[in-house]
């Protein structure tokens, strides 16, 4: 199983339509996926149709009391389940403050359910507190996803010194895996021209030790689209809303991107071990 959290402090930058709908690509491929929703605004389970119900258990249960993982999976397609969020979850930060081991806890429930998903992405919420710390603290990886305009570089060093913090101290195995446009329009300047300061950022990131060295710049950019917008306030991702979209087709790009990228790592890592 790959484990992958979609993080970035800034709000409105794609992340959690990347989240949903980066998940509904790669259960359209056939792999087993779930969709774990670590925001208190639960923007993600709204988006798959999945509205708070009184006695229906989530991620805030997940964190504050005995309950598994597999015990509040909801299935929201073929291939794709979600552990969806509440509200309460705000409070989650409050009610951990004493608790040992919080950084923790989402890790150590993960871990009872890699067999039965291919892919686990996390949809974060737009904070570095305790949830994202647990998100880090339990992934193999990072997706960032920006905006590409004047601001998207403001706290992304920040971020990165969090990532990188949480990977010395807390999870030896993170590493910023992938960094993707979002709201992207081709035609601009601007576009172009943050595009190729985020690459130059990162060229240089990676010639100094962190967990930035391996990181993707996808090639693939998810263009502004008003499916995309529109589809959340049905309870639909996009491929159910609008299948022909633009959309649609950036995020089975997307999709069929990071499964070429794994592959590839994989065939290079058994080429050094037959090698060695």
């Amino acid at each position: 199983m790959r484990s992958i959290a979609i993080i970035n402090q800034k709000g409105g930058v794609g992340k959690t339509t990347t989240a949903v709908n980066l998940s509904a690509a790669l259960a359209d491929r056939g792999l087993r996926v779930g969709l774990i929703d670590m925001d208190p605004q639960a923007h993600a389970s709204l988006h798959l149709g999945l509205a708070p119900e009184p006695d229906r258990q989530t991620v805030y249960d997940l964190l504050t009391s005995d309950v598994k993982l597999k015990d509040i999976w909801q299935e929201a397609g073929a291939n794709l389940s979600v552990a969806s969020s509440h509200i309460d979850l705000a409070a989650a930060e409050v009610e951990l403050a004493g608790v040992v081991g919080r950084e923790l806890i989402l890790r150590d429930k993960l871990a009872d359910t890699c067999e039965e998903f291919d892919y686990v992405l996390i949809d974060c919420p737009p904070s570095l507190g305790i949830l994202t710390i647990n998100a880090l603290s339990a992934v193999d990886d990072v997706f960032l996803p920006l905006q590409p305009h004047f601001l998207a570089l403001h706290g992304l060093s920040k971020l990165l010194q969090t990532i990188n913090l949480v990977a010395q101290r807390l999870n030896d195995r993170l590493r910023l895996a992938g960094v993707l446009f979002c709201l992207f329009d081709s035609g601009t300047r601007l576009a172009a021209e943050v595009s190729a300061d985020v690459e130059a950022f990162f060229q240089d990131a990676r010639s100094k030790p962190g967990i930035w060295q391996e990181v993707h710049l996808f090639e693939t950019r998810i263009r502004r689209n008003i499916r995309l917008a529109e589809a959340p306030s049905f309870g639909q991702s996009i491929f159910k809303y609008s299948p022909q979209s633009a959309g649609a087709a950036d995020y089975l790009a997307l999709a069929d991107e990071m499964l070429a990228l794994s592959a590839g790592q994989r065939s290079t890592l058994l080429n050094l071990q037959r090698a060695a």
